[in-house]
């Protein structure tokens, strides 16, 4: 941990995955930190990935944009089995790549999370 790599403020969040020591806040574009996590978007995207939670709500689909309600629609119709089977093969995909751009990690994040919502437990006991 360096504190102050890459500028001030310096932003770490703590959750299961990273364990005490946390992880930095990784900058989605070439603004100051600061500038970059006024946005809302880019705020929201940051706590929904730090926390590994979506806003979207598959039953009411509020929240969700477009993509998302798309693999909602889509996995929805599938079997408990089949989204369990995905669950695993994206949770596979994150652990085999540790190099994922953002966008990429961020997206299977929600996708999880939007199986979990759908239901999956059953099937992974």
């Amino acid at each position: 941990f360096n504190p102050g790599a890459g500028g001030w403020p310096t932003i770490r969040h703590y959750n299961k995955e990273t364990g005490v020591g946390g992880a930095p806040y990784k900058k989605k574009t070439d603004s100051a930190m600061c500038d970059e996590l006024k946005k809302d978007e880019y705020m929201q995207a940051y706590v929904e990935e730090a926390a590994g939670t979506a806003l979207c709500d598959v039953a009411t689909k509020a929240g969700c944009d477009a993509q998302q309600t798309e693999y909602i629609d889509k996995w929805a119709a599938k079997s408990l089995e089949d989204r369990a089977a995905q669950f695993a093969r994206l949770t596979k995909m994150k652990e085999a790549d540790p190099k994922l751009k953002p966008e990429a990690k961020a997206w299977m994040q929600k996708r999880q999370t939007i199986l979990k919502q759908l239901g999956i437990e059953a099937a992974e006991l």
